[in-house]
């Protein structure tokens, strides 16, 4: 379970870091930039060399040469991969001048006049090249560049071919100045995005919706990366135009996928089928593309053509099946569904003036980025609430389980602790609870100088009993036996049985000639005690009792248990059915715990 406030904390935190980014950003814009050039003449091919290895295009004029107003896609291609460009440099007054150009499509070089003074790419001996990256360029300008030729040799086996997006002559502080503004709103809905997709992925972890928020997890991740692989500012942060753009293109292709993911979590029957098999085939199109790239089979320039042919497909058919069943979807699915329905044209508007459909002009990803992280971040805080609002009534529940089980559990303590105390057949305390009791009288009768009288008890000719009537006959005799003695000592003291037909009653503050006198009422009443099993009247019985007494005959009230047995021995040796009181003289004699020493 998420920490309370963790999600609120850090929504927090996002906004006020956005708010920070398009300050900053505000901040670093530059002045207005001059208007780009747009005086531009081409010529379609490859220019020849001279003896000296220059391009003969640089030198002297020809009628070969056209006008176009933009550098980018000049009419009349007609498959050629190579394109001439040349303009004039406008005048300017500049201190640090440079030529600041959007992308080149794919690979070129720039000469100043006829000297080579910018190159980007690998040209081989037929005047082609692979693809390098989608980088922007700054390309460095003597000040005295103004009114001097600007030519371009370029190479493209792309869908473009050109200077792609923005031309012009800036002040090399103001190319950064405003490569850093075109980027922190990128840069700043990628932050919020990236860590919308971590908490994402924590739901997924940790929430019953788990595929669901893996799904829009992998949309956030793929969506973020995205937008940083595109900001301009990606070149101020780690160099490697190719592995930006391989970026890019990993992210761009996973974002159909996560959205198949999603709508197909959401949505049945035939929609549901149609959108598995749209984003399936985006998965197959991600790795055999990537796949393909990475072992150098294909360029990753050409993998973005039929990527975007493939979406402008699929694209618009997951959210239309999604539209169609937007009235069974519930409130947090039909916001992102919105999300995705204002993120989707941005795309293919993106899309559009990437192959040069319409003029170049900035496409805002970021806002449909955007759009889409305030959608799940509502939904997070909805999520949020629900979850603490399960939580307060899981430990409400849980309380209510925990007292009945401790109550339960109480109960049965104490009812184990009966059955570990007490003897089963006769209900009366059993050996172990008499030790507990003996040792705490044992000291109370020591500490307090009170008597404290033990009286043990044994049924006479208990063994013909069992012999003649029967086990079970003996066990009512002792039942029996046992409810006279709680009736006989229920105010005098605890009776506990301590063996098969042995019993013990231990009297506090009891005196020798008391317990005594206690001990042949008990033994007449037991005397005169007619006990039946089964409709058979069964023999007479009788006990015979052994009795010591603290401090009367020891000092040590613990040695009473001894002196108790071999005074109930005495009286089973003289006759039964009596009562005997220890005595010195039976240790004059031998006797010893119910046995005769050898003198």
């Amino acid at each position: 379970m998420l920490p309370r406030g963790f999600a609120i904390r850090h929504c927090i935190l996002l906004i006020v870091s956005l708010i920070l980014l398009t300050t900053f950003s505000n901040g670093l814009k530059a002045d207005p930039p001059p208007e780009p050039i747009t005086d531009w003449e081409y010529r379609w091919g490859d220019s020849p060399l001279d003896a000296n290895g220059t391009p003969e295009w640089l030198e002297g004029e020809s009628t070969d040469w056209q006008s176009t107003t933009s550098p980018s896609n000049p009419p009349g291609r007609g498959g050629h991969q190579h394109l001439w460009l040349r303009t004039t440099l406008p005048e300017g007054d500049w201190n640090d001048p440079v030529l600041y150009i959007t992308s080149i499509n794919l690979i070129g070089q720039a000469y100043l006049g006829d000297e080579l003074i910018y190159q980007y790419g690998e040209f081989d001996d037929q005047g082609r090249g692979d693809f390098a990256g989608w980088p922007w360029h700054m390309i460095d300008l003597p000040q005295d560049a103004a009114g001097q030729t600007l030519t371009f040799r370029l190479y493209s086996y792309y869908t473009s071919i050109g200077l792609w997006g923005e031309v012009q002559v800036m002040e090399r502080i103001d190319v950064l100045k405003h490569v850093i503004h075109e980027s922190a709103q990128d840069l700043g809905v990628s932050a919020l995005v990236l860590v919308l997709a971590i908490l994402a992925t924590i739901f997924a972890l940790m929430g019953p919706e788990r595929r669901g928020f893996l799904a829009i997890a992998l949309f956030a991740y793929a969506s973020g990366l995205m937008l940083l692989a595109e900001a301009p500012a990606r070149q101020l942060i780690a160099d490697g135009p190719l592995a930006w753009d391989t970026l890019r293109a990993g992210s761009y292709y996973t974002l159909p996928i996560a959205l198949g993911m999603l709508l197909s979590h959401w949505l049945e029957g035939t929609a549901k089928r149609w959108i598995q098999r749209l984003w399936v085939l985006h998965v197959a199109y991600l790795v055999i593309a990537i796949g393909l790239v990475q072992l150098g089979i294909i360029s990753l320039s050409i993998t973005f053509p039929v990527f975007d042919v493939l979406l402008a497909i699929s694209l618009p058919i997951m959210l239309l099946l999604a539209l169609f069943r937007f009235h069974q979807l519930n409130l947090e699915q039909r916001l992102l569904v919105l999300s995705f329905t204002f993120f989707a044209p941005l795309l293919l508007a993106d899309m559009v003036v990437a192959h040069g459909f319409v003029a170049w002009r900035t496409v805002p990803l970021s806002y449909g980025s955007l759009a889409f992280a305030l959608a799940i971040a509502a939904i997070f805080l909805w999520h949020y609430r629900r979850t603490q609002q399960q939580l307060a009534m899981s430990n409400e529940t849980l309380e209510l389980q925990v007292a009945a089980r401790t109550a339960e559990l109480d109960q049965l303590v104490r009812e184990l602790e009966g059955l570990s105390y007490k003897d089963s057949l006769t209900g009366l305390h059993n050996r172990r609870h008499f030790n507990t009791v003996f040792d705490h009288e044992c000291r109370r009768a020591q500490q307090h100088g009170s008597q404290l009288s033990l009286l043990m008890l044994d049924l006479d000719h208990f063994k013909d009993i069992n012999d003649y009537f029967g086990h079970d006959a003996g066990d009512a005799v002792l039942v029996k036996l046992a409810s006279v003695l709680t009736q006989h000592f229920m105010e005098l003291g605890v009776v506990c049985r301590i063996g098969g037909e042995e019993f013990v009653a231990l009297l506090p503050d009891a005196s020798a000639k008391t317990a005594e006198s206690s001990a042949n009422t008990l033994l007449t009443s037991v005397a005169q005690c007619a006990c039946v099993h089964h409709g058979i009247p069964l023999r007479r019985i009788t006990l015979s009792c052994g009795i010591a007494t603290y401090a009367d005959h020891t000092h040590d009230p613990h040695k009473l248990l001894r002196l108790a047995d071999e005074a109930l021995y005495h009286a089973k040796r003289s006759g039964r059915n009596r009562c005997v009181v220890w005595s010195e003289s039976f240790e004059e004699h031998g006797f010893t715990l119910g046995r005769q020493q050898t003198q």
